[in-house]
């Protein structure tokens, strides 16, 4: 007999007691009616019938639980951004200084000049990677090209790896001992051609994801129409294509524009003496230890985040759906000029991406670079595992691993707090806005904000400071926006009959979070671990300042390797965070095929029914 995951109707919840305990009715009670001519009253709402059985300390407890979360992301996102803002406007001693740091700040050429940097370099990165990436993922929803899965795969390589490893690797290429360096001539690849260059391949996967489902929704009748017209191709292009993905292209390049100004680890390691905002907050903090300039330069790198961040807000407010129930799915036709070319184009950008990785990867194996190319394991064992490096390795694997765990616990428990229980709507709201607010906040400013957080002895999760715990939670916070996104769009396909017919039943609502709901949602679930596990690999910005002695993370080391010269340790460190990596997503997706069989056989058996 095969079980379906289907809610009971939701008439029959009206017919329950109100009481705490199921009794039969009194053997007086009428069959029917009282009044013959009365009309019967409708059955109450799922919603009401909800509401009015639920036990109330089930109630209390979600409350509770939900005023928790609120606490510890009040604690964990909203109390380092304050603390920021105050650090921007106290000297050392912490006294008041008003708004003196700012108009020393601005009085400076040199940061000024930063600002600047920062800006044209992520501008010019993003109209280098969204114009790419739109025509990749062009090539995959409208030709006929072979081997799209494959293309895809290759084109998504980057987000396995630090942002490091593009430096590095670039610095292994035309560097100034860089294989192609003769090509070169005077022109270096110290400073802005790097950093673009680097953050073009970083963020290429980001965008290419965005304008990739953008693309795929499109309604074929508006194609066919045209085509009825006698309307050109690039007609249609420009008239249907582009208008139809226009809120994918704003949101991509949102997306680049913010990853490329607030990324540390690149403009690091191949910038030279190119300044940039990151790098200032950098010096500033750990070169300099004047923290209060240091606030004041991450306050300026929020603003254009932040808006940036409300422009994509508002377009998505805007943004109408492009599918209806009548819309017919778009399915490209062969056109042999057309595919060969896509097909050109497609490759190219893939061999682009390995020669990028596989440089990376070539030069952890060469013994001595660029004066003896014979392979070793020389950069493994010397100068990371006898050089203590590897532990570092270690405490990424352990930190992953905890963020993976304790990450999607507390996230989707409070995403299904907040859309699957009701009551306290005035914390509701401080709640979800918590849950959002770290995606327009970067990793370094959200680090630094941490630092103003924990350091100080009064406060009581002081002890919190340079441990694995502190990387753990900013790792976390840092990405929490996404994970929760995730989270309330896979509660929002349950229908909330669920939870009626569950409080209708007298069955407290945890007893539905673990045998209906998490089920149910268990690709979600693992999906946000993955992603948590692969950030916290690769993530270099959020962690930089918050490390300690035995603490020290392996994106962190490659910084300090290249920094101090050994540049064939720190590419060998980041070969290791992606074969980490790609084994982490390789068991991800074998553990969810093995799940998928246990928990999700009553998707596929639904078209039976």
């Amino acid at each position: 007999m095969r079980m379906s995951l289907t809610a009971a109707p939701a008439t029959t919840s009206a017919t329950m007691p109100a009481t705490d305990t199921l009794s039969p009715a009194p053997a007086s009670a009428p069959a029917g009616p009282a009044n013959p001519g009365a009309q019967p009253s409708p059955p109450a709402s799922p919603a009401l019938v909800a509401t009015s059985v639920r036990a109330h300390w089930t109630d209390r407890l979600a409350y509770a639980l939900l005023a928790l979360a609120a606490l510890a992301l009040a604690c964990f996102v909203l109390a380092p951004i304050v603390m920021i803002l105050a650090k921007s406007v106290q000297n050392r001693d912490g006294t008041l200084a008003g708004i003196a740091h700012f108009r020393a700040y601005f009085e400076s050429p040199a940061l000024l000049r930063s600002v600047w940097n920062s800006l044209w370099v992520s501008a010019l990165a993003t109209c280098i990677t969204v114009p790419l990436a739109f025509g990749f993922a062009y090539a995959l929803t409208r030709s006929r090209i072979a081997c799209k899965g494959l293309l895809r795969n290759l084109a998504l390589i980057p987000l396995l790896a630090p942002s490091l490893l593009a430096a590095i690797s670039f610095i292994f290429w035309f560097g100034n001992q860089g294989l192609f360096k003769p090509w070169m001539g005077s022109t270096q690849i110290y400073g802005p051609l790097g950093i673009v260059a680097s953050l073009v391949f970083a963020t290429f996967p980001h965008a290419l994801m965005i304008l990739i489902t953008a693309l795929s929704l499109t309604d074929a009748r508006l194609y066919e129409a045209a085509d009825a017209l006698g309307t050109s191709t690039v007609r249609k292009f420009f008239t249907i294509t582009v208008p139809g993905a226009r809120y994918g292209l704003v949101s991509a390049a949102m997306v680049v524009f913010t990853y490329a100004i607030s990324d540390f680890g690149i403009p690091k390691v191949i910038g030279g003496n190119f300044h940039m905002l990151a790098t200032d907050i950098y010096k500033l903090v750990i070169g300099m230890q004047d923290f209060s300039q240091g606030a004041v330069v991450s306050l300026m790198l929020l603003v254009p985040v932040a808006v940036t961040y409300c422009v994509d807000a508002r377009v998505q407010r805007r943004q109408m759906a492009l599918m209806s129930a009548r819309s017919v799915p778009y399915v490209p036709r062969r056109s042999p000029r057309f595919d060969l070319a896509m097909a050109v184009f497609c490759w190219l950008m893939a061999a682009l991406m390995l020669a990028v990785m596989g440089m990376a990867v070539y030069a952890s194996f060469v013994k001595l670079w660029p004066y003896n190319f014979s392979l070793s394991l020389n950069h493994y064992r010397v100068g990371l595992v006898e050089g203590g490096v590897v532990d570092s390795y270690l405490n990424s694997l352990r930190m992953a691993g905890l963020a993976a765990v304790i990450g999607p616990v507390f996230i989707f428990a409070t995403a299904y707090l907040l859309e699957k229980t009701r009551g306290m709507d005035w914390l509701r709201g401080f709640v979800r806005l918590m849950a959002v607010l770290p995606m327009g906040v970067p990793g370094l400013v959200l680090g630094l904000g941490y630092i103003f957080f924990f350091v100080p002895q009064a406060n009581p999760l002081h002890g919190l400071y340079q441990t694995l715990g502190i990387l753990v939670l900013v790792t976390i916070v840092h990405y929490y926006a996404s994970c929760h996104l995730t989270a309330v769009t896979a509660l929002k396909q349950l229908d909330s009959e669920f939870e009626a017919v569950s409080a209708s039943l007298k069955v407290p609502f945890y007893k539905t979070f673990f045998k209906v709901t998490v089920p149910a949602c268990l690709p979600a679930i693992l999906e946000i671990s993955r992603y948590l596990f692969i950030n916290a690999m690769t993530t270099v910005s959020a962690v930089v300042f918050l490390y300690g002695a035995d603490t020290k993370l392996a994106s962190v080391e490659i910084v300090n390797l290249d920094e101090s010269g050994d540049i064939g340790p720190a590419a060998a460190m980041a070969t290791l965070v992606v074969l980490t990596s790609a084994g982490a997503c390789l068991l991800y997706y074998l553990l969810q095929r093995v799940l998928d069989c246990k928990t999700q056989a009553w998707r596929q058996g639904q078209g039976n029914d």
